[in-house]
């Protein structure tokens, strides 16, 4: 007998949470580097380093969060508490991300930004890892965990738009730090939206009672660490999300040095996730048809080849940057849907074969890895600028 269907109910609150990740992968990434550098006037050197640490941090923590996350008992489940609680202090955190007072020092100021991220990564890291574990106990199904996958990444998909596209919007509505206060706040509230959406919307949803698995953190990563198909698809993964991570930290710059107009970083934005946003569901059902790993290889090379038309962005014609983008767009909506799709089941095969509930920890060090990636992309990109004799401003223009 197969597993019943999720309600549409559940399968679209679930998805609310990718409004919280979305916008919290996406915005730090698109908008902190030019902060520091260009509205702090600090180093791009420095800038790289502090762009880094705290999702250095959150490498370590995820696996920890997700450890606590299995052994937590809560009459709403395992999961959902955290959900609401870590939530909400990451919304709180985002906003005073941004919100630094003007300390007189840019030491100071760079103090600031290093610490409140720090609080925003781990507020994330106990938000993030409950949240994709879930659909490893919310059902047994194959195919219910790609159709609740693509409920999840098609609103990621719109919560990626939306926030990359009104962040610099904001940002450039107002004169020097107060743009970054503002859109700080605005980004906040979003935050709150998908958090309380997830909360509520998750409430109905069938949550497994299996056994936490037995051993130390150690004793459960190394388990994790033997399952030779997770650790070849997280790698892939990770690769993946240091490219995304630096193509989002370049849009700024690329818009501002290379296409010669700051606002283009939201035209961009547009031409990325639109096509994210609507070929999704396309994804997903080749997905049913073919199989997730061909899907996953068909549209890692969609992506690989737009990236390599747009390193010809400074001679090409306009609208062929604008294409490309998109072309990445599509790409990326596959690279999202197939592989989320295909953790789950690795963690689920496992849950079955040993009847420990491992989920939290597969997550963690997933989500460890994803971040790791995110982190590494910026990073390395403020590294290339720093080499490459980046000058760093607190002018307003």
């Amino acid at each position: 007998m197969s597993p019943p269907e999720l309600p549409t109910s559940v399968r679209f609150g679930y998805g609310m949470g990718s409004v919280a990740t979305g916008t919290f992968g996406t915005v730090p990434g698109l908008m902190l580097l030019p902060y520091l550098t260009d509205t702090l006037g600090i180093a791009a050197g420095i800038a790289a380093v502090i762009v880094f640490l705290p999702k250095a941090w959150d490498v370590v923590l995820n696996p920890i969060a997700g450890r606590i996350s299995d052994n937590y008992r809560d009459e709403r489940g395992p999961r959902r508490p955290f959900l609401i609680k870590a939530g909400l202090l990451l919304a709180l955190c985002f906003a005073l991300l941004f919100a630094a007072p003007d300390l007189g020092s840019k030491w100071a100021d760079a103090a600031w930004v290093l610490v409140m991220f720090i609080a925003a990564a781990t507020a994330y890291a106990f938000f993030q890892v409950p949240y994709v574990a879930m659909p490893a106990e919310i059902t047994d199904s194959y195919h219910e965990r790609t159709r609740l996958m693509t409920w999840r990444v098609a609103i990621l998909a719109f919560a990626i738009m939306l926030s990359g596209a009104t962040a610099p919007m904001l940002r450039n509505a107002f004169e020097g730090r107060m743009g970054y206060r503002v859109m700080g706040v605005v980004i906040a509230v979003l935050l709150v939206i998908g958090v309380v959406g997830a909360y509520r919307g998750t409430a109905r949803a069938p949550i497994g009672r299996v056994s936490p698995g037995a051993g130390t953190i150690r004793d459960q990563l190394r388990v994790v660490s033997e399952s030779r198909d997770f650790t070849l698809l997280l790698g892939t993964f990770v690769l993946q999300a240091l490219a995304v991570g630096a193509m989002l930290a370049g849009v700024d710059y690329m818009s501002r040095w290379v296409l010669g107009d700051e606002d283009l970083a939201t035209v961009l934005f547009v031409c990325f996730v639109g096509p994210a946003l609507i070929f999704t569901p396309l994804w997903s059902a080749l997905g049913k048809r073919i199989g997730k790993k061909d899907g996953y290889l068909i549209s890692s090379a969609v992506l690989i080849a737009a990236a390599i038309i747009l390193t010809f962005s400074r001679s090409a014609p306009i609208w062929v940057v604008f294409v490309a983008t998109g072309l990445v767009g599509l790409g990326y909506a596959g690279i999202q849907v197939f592989p989320m799709a295909m953790m789950p089941d690795a963690a689920a095969v496992d849950m079955k074969r040993t009847g420990e509930n491992r989920a939290g920890v597969f997550t963690g060090v997933w989500t460890a890895g994803e971040t790791l990636g995110m982190a590494m992309g910026p990073g390395i990109y403020a590294i290339i600028l720093a080499f490459g004799g980046y000058i760093s401003s607190d002018a307003p223009n």
